[in-house]
């Protein structure tokens, strides 16, 4: 065997494989980006399904968001008012604690009056 026919031999053998190699490449390229693009094409229809449900939501969410606030506002309304009626039971507290500290002082002289009024009957007596 001459050394040409060793080339020939061995060379086209792998030559035609490669061809062969590359356009099984080409093909699934050409087969992939079909699918690709058929994906696409779904994931775009899904992508303006959910576009169309995003506005529906956000819509609703700003109806429901107007009306938190108008129940915000409620609230705010009632916690003012408690807070009125606690200022007012500050105020009876601070009127209980001046009658206890006024019958305290009256009750402090009561009992002046009356140890004087003890001590002079005492000494009389003797």
């Amino acid at each position: 065997m001459t050394n040409a026919q060793l080339y020939l031999a061995i060379g086209l053998p792998i030559f035609v494989n490669a061809a062969m190699f590359g356009l099984l490449v080409m093909y699934m390229n050409a087969r992939l980006d079909s699918i690709e693009r058929r994906f696409d094409a779904r994931f775009e229809g899904m992508d303006g399904r959910f576009e169309g449900i995003g506005r529906r939501f956000d819509a609703r969410f700003e109806v429901m968001d107007g009306r938190f606030e108008g129940i915000n506002q409620r609230f705010e309304a009632i916690n003012q008012r408690f807070e009125g009626i606690d200022r007012r039971f500050d105020a009876i507290n601070q009127r209980f604690d001046d009658m206890r500290d006024l019958w305290r002082a009256e009750l402090h002289r009561v009992e002046e009056v009356l140890d004087a009024r003890l001590k002079h009957i005492e000494e009389a007596r003797r």
